[in-house]
């Protein structure tokens, strides 16, 4: 692959409208309720794509609309001092990942994909709410960094256990958006290197992510102004319900 087309030359007419349907709806996702563009892509495009090329073609969208999302709110120093060991066991979590399992195209792998997508929408749809004190803080920041690593360094979706630990910090809803930022695009570079190192992040897979941030940003737009006339909770149960059966139809029909 050397150009920027390459890769879509090679999926072909049918996937590459797949990819762009799929993260106008990613990206429209993410703009509604601050998150769910690697976990949409990753399970769509799964469904078609080796796993290793649906991490490929994220990278771009996700480290950009992270970034975009870590920008707003103004509390990235206090967020740094407080979750630095969670992101550092976030990093390191995945490099013990990829080095001992990483992505491969077996059907494993399609079903820790779809094992993880479900249990990211049961917790959503099923798990209350619950509060974590300052010094359970100290042991379980650290160990759900580790996890969250692990897992997306194995399926490249990097949301259990993250945002539930996060969502129970009793964060204000604009730290609570950053910090998302920040944990996603941690994990967004984790998987990046992971890829790299695996010889599966070159020039062409780079610049077809690149092409794919087009419709993850429109999508994110549209979100956004979705977002005023819906409503979050509904958008919510809809997303995660349709997480759990593309989820379910993973783990039960891996190839």
């Amino acid at each position: 692959m050397t150009t920027l087309l390459a890769f879509y030359q090679t999926l072909g007419p049918a996937l590459t409208l797949l990819v762009i349907g799929t993260f106008l709806l990613a990206g429209t996702v993410k703009g509604v309720i601050g998150l769910g563009l690697p976990t949409v892509a990753m399970g769509m495009l799964g469904l078609a794509m080796l796993p290793t090329q649906a991490a490929a073609l994220l990278i771009i969208p996700s480290t950009v609309t992270n970034l975009w999302q870590l920008a707003l709110g103004g509390h990235l120093g206090t967020l740094l001092k407080r979750l630095w060991p969670m992101l550092l066991l976030i990093f390191l979590g995945a490099g013990l990942g990829t080095l001992w399992l990483g992505m491969d195209a077996g059907a494993w792998m399609v079903r820790a994909l779809g094992g993880a997508l479900l249990l990211y929408a049961v917790s959503g749809l099923c798990l209350p709410t619950f509060q974590v004190g300052p010094r359970t803080e100290r042991w379980l920041g650290p160990l759900c960094g580790l996890i969250t690593g692990f897992i997306t360094s194995v399926t490249g979706v990097f949301v259990i256990p993250a945002v539930p630990y996060l969502q129970a910090l009793g964060l204000g809803r604009d730290q609570l958006v950053q910090a998302l930022g920040l944990s996603f695009s941690v994990s967004t570079l984790a998987l990046a290197a992971g890829l790299a190192w695996r010889g599966a992040l070159g020039g062409g897979e780079v610049g077809a992510s690149l092409l794919a941030l087009v419709p993850a940003l429109l999508g994110m737009w549209l979100g956004q102004a979705l977002r005023q006339r819906i409503s979050a909770l509904w958008f919510k149960r809809v997303f995660f319900t349709g997480m759990a059966l593309l989820g379910g139809h993973l783990l039960l029909s891996g190839q």
